[in-house]
């Protein structure tokens, strides 16, 4: 299997209640509350261990509640290359109600300064040759800026490994001039980052043509329950999830990237890669938590995916 570095400049402790409806403005009772060392590389990283490969995590965390996340890299046999900064990694406050519908509420966490971001890539150039790829993904902390991330792709790119970013906003917008391998933004996100209209289809092509034409080679563009778009150097194709009864939609997006890596680096058949991939990320809104806990899952819901080419109407 692969070796895989996942790199969350921005990490969680994310504390999920699940709850019937939340009614504003009055007293809620929760049916259920989980907490979890989180941030969306941690994330995707724990899915990829399920998947047998090997995990180097690395970014930037908090020194005054390393506990949580120090646990779960030791549970899951993680290299741990995080950078400690002063202060707390901030918490994240998910309300799951019955419906499906979730609730944010993203702290502002630690300012991270220009002395931890040099070590950060001063470590990379140590840490990052020999890994398969490599994965950005999530929010820029304070005091990180887009320029600098972008700096950051282009060090990583410049070592020869193949860089898969998973961001938005402003982050995005400049990070996608250095040319990451693979980029997995929702429709609004990639429409943000361009500056155009890709609601549909055959706009997402003619944008992820301009991609491909400048060095991106995997445009990958999820839709939420209707599924995900994926356009590489000469295919394209759609695929659409089956039914399945929703816990939290928290984590699927690190499922379905995830899913496209293991797909990837595994040298699946293009076609075998997004089925796996949706199935992973339609069995990751089934539950509260980041992982694949119940392998035997997989199967059915592979078999409930639906992939077809782009130009099938």
């Amino acid at each position: 299997m692969a070796k895989i570095l996942t790199l969350t400049l921005n990490p969680a402790l994310d504390l999920t209640v699940r709850l019937p409806r939340l009614e504003a403005g009055q007293v809620n009772r929760s049916d259920e509350m989980h907490s979890h060392a989180a941030g969306k590389g941690v994330n995707v990283a724990q899915v990829l261990a399920d998947l047998g490969h090997q995990l180097t995590v690395s970014g930037f965390l908090g020194e005054e509640n390393l506990q949580a996340f120090e646990n779960l890299f030791a549970r899951r046999g993680f290299v741990d290359a995080f950078i400690r900064v002063p202060g707390e990694t901030r918490s994240n406050i998910k309300l799951a109600e019955h419906d499906g519908r979730i609730t944010d509420i993203n702290g502002p966490g630690p300012v991270v300064g220009a002395v931890a971001q040099q070590a950060l890539l001063d470590r990379l150039v140590q840490i990052a040759p020999g890994h398969d790829a490599v994965v950005v993904a999530g929010s820029l902390p304070r005091g990180v800026s887009a320029q600098w991330l972008r700096e950051l792709i282009e060090r990583l790119n410049g070592l020869g490994l193949k860089v898969a970013l998973d961001t938005s906003g402003e982050a995005l917008r400049t990070a996608i001039k250095a040319n990451p391998w693979l980029i997995k933004p929702n429709a609004e996100e990639l429409a943000d980052a361009l500056g155009c209209d890709v609601l549909s289809h055959e706009a997402q092509a003619q944008a992820a043509s301009r991609l491909h034409a400048q060095g991106v080679e995997h445009v990958v563009i999820s839709h939420g329950a209707e599924g995900v778009s994926w356009f590489a150097v000469g295919a394209a194709l759609h695929a659409t999830p089956p039914k399945v009864s929703v816990a939290s939609t928290v984590g699927a997006g690190d499922s379905l990237l995830a899913g496209m890596l293991h797909g990837l680096l595994s040298a699946d058949t293009p076609e075998q890669t997004l089925r796996t991939a949706t199935a992973i990320a339609a069995l990751a809104v089934t539950q509260i938590g980041f992982g694949i806990h119940d392998a035997a899952r997989l199967a059915p819901l592979e078999q409930g995916v639906r992939v077809r080419p782009l130009t099938e109407q």
